[in-house]
């Protein structure tokens, strides 16, 4: 590794004939200035302009893509305020229509309820009309029979016989003249 240092440093700094690499020639200095220029010159006039064309493309694309998806976070959040705003106004409407379900059970099951307690109120009225209609029914059919026994024991007692007619209204008038229970 010292060799290669030592004849790197030889190379450098030899002077020789034709001059060191370090060395400040005037010439070589022109020449050089010269062809910097030039290739200055042949790149502005060839490559300097597409160069800032194609830069100034990349950076009008670049800004349109910036412009497009801040556009594009404004309209989604545009769409998700919206769908806020549907979704409590879903929710609202659910809440009604449960709400009227709610409102409509409680109507229905008391018109049942209502409906039931008439039609059993009905059968209880007509249950009163009927045992009433067959309490009278039965106390004529014991007015009867009560008439016909009193006939018969009267008959045993007077031991003649009355006319039917005559005993029956007797008895009917009696009969009438009892208290009702």
């Amino acid at each position: 590794m010292e060799n290669l240092l030592f004849s790197l440093n030889f190379f450098l700094l030899s002077g020789g004939e034709k001059g060191g690499l370090l060395d400040v020639n005037p010439g070589l200095i022109f020449w050089t200035v010269v062809t910097f220029i030039l290739l200055l010159f042949l790149l502005k006039r060839t490559a300097w302009k597409p160069m800032l064309e194609a830069l100034k493309q990349r950076e009008d694309s670049i800004r349109i893509a910036l412009e497009k998806s801040e556009q594009a976070k404004l309209e989604a959040e545009k769409i998700l305020e919206e769908n806020k705003k549907n979704l409590a106004a879903a929710e609202e409407r659910a809440k009604k229509i449960i709400d009227e379900g709610r409102e409509f059970s409680n109507k229905l099951k008391a018109e049942i309820l209502e409906k039931t307690n008439d039609d059993a109120r009905k059968l209880l009225d007509q249950a009163k009309i009927e045992i009433e209609r067959k309490k009278d029914d039965a106390l004529n059919e014991l007015r009867e029979v009560v008439a016909d026994l009193a006939i018969q024991a009267a008959e045993k007692l007077i031991d003649e016989k009355l006319d039917d007619k005559k005993h029956r209204s007797l008895i009917d008038k009696f009969i009438s003249t009892l208290p009702r229970q």
